[in-house]
């Protein structure tokens, strides 16, 4: 699982397409929306869940409601080859120091691309119904297939 990397007050705390908002067309002229809620500098040497985000942020938000299908991490399968954090339309892949530490739910839309692009045998990464608990998944995970003669 996550380790707790995600664990921050704002983390997920509205959900996408449940506001009213104008169209794109509606919008403004000049009209900015801070990523922040103060000045930050070197964002980029700052962890994502120690960024004062502000409250209209893509890091707010939730899409989770999307998702019919998820991918379930197995980390005793894992090589931590990184496929899956380069693929990731989302960057729903939590990688940590070249190392798989789990996937960021709350963003995650269930595209199967992660999976896909997984490389062991068998998978580090299936996908199964959104309804499928992580225990219940593992518990199910297939055994190595061994290569014909």
């Amino acid at each position: 699982m996550s380790k707790g990397v995600l664990a921050t007050e704002k983390r997920g705390i509205r959900e996408l397409g449940a506001e009213e908002f104008v169209g794109w067309d509606e919008v403004t002229q000049g009209t900015v929306l801070y990523s922040f809620e103060t000045e930050v500098k070197d964002v980029a040497h700052i962890r994502p869940e120690e960024r004062p985000y502000s409250d209209f942020n893509s890091y707010t938000a939730t899409v989770a409601s999307w998702r019919v299908i998820k991918p379930i991490y197995n980390r005793d399968v894992c090589i931590d080859c990184q496929h899956c954090w380069v693929w990731c339309p989302d960057t729903s892949i939590i990688s940590r120091d070249k190392q798989m530490l789990g996937i960021d739910y709350d963003h995650c839309k269930g595209c199967g691309v992660c999976a896909e692009v997984c490389p062991t045998n068998p998978k580090s990464l299936i996908m199964f119904a959104e309804s499928e608990e992580i225990e219940d998944a593992l518990a199910k995970w297939p055994e190595k297939k061994k290569k014909a003669k």
